[in-house]
């Protein structure tokens, strides 16, 4: 069975998210799978996470726009290419959502 079959599948089931991680672009840093997040966005309306493949600013909102509800990213930051702030900065001044820390 193909990812798209599992997802159409998980969606009968009444999965209430999908967290999609491109293995062949995890740890790539060379964006995010695109062909596959809008492949999934096109058989499933639940919540959609992508992960794999972070690496430029311009990956983030690249992934939103192919249809990812919410980015999963984590060797840009381990390996300080990026830091979170930055991310949610660069996505706020380009009108995606973002969510803030609340102040103490």
């Amino acid at each position: 069975m193909d990812a798209l079959a599992w997802v159409e599948k998980a969606c009968a089931l009444g999965v209430g998210e999908i967290l999609l991680n491109s293995m062949d672009a995890d740890g790539t840093r060379a964006g995010y799978d695109i062909g596959m997040i809008t492949a999934v966005r096109a058989v499933s309306k639940v919540p959609l996470i992508a992960s794999g493949g972070a690496g430029s600013l311009e990956d983030f909102s690249a992934a939103l726009d192919a249809g990812a509800d919410a980015l999963l990213a984590a060797s840009v930051f381990h390996f300080g290419i990026h830091r979170i702030g930055d991310v949610k900065s660069y996505l706020g001044k380009h009108n995606y959502p973002v969510r803030t820390m609340a102040t103490r």
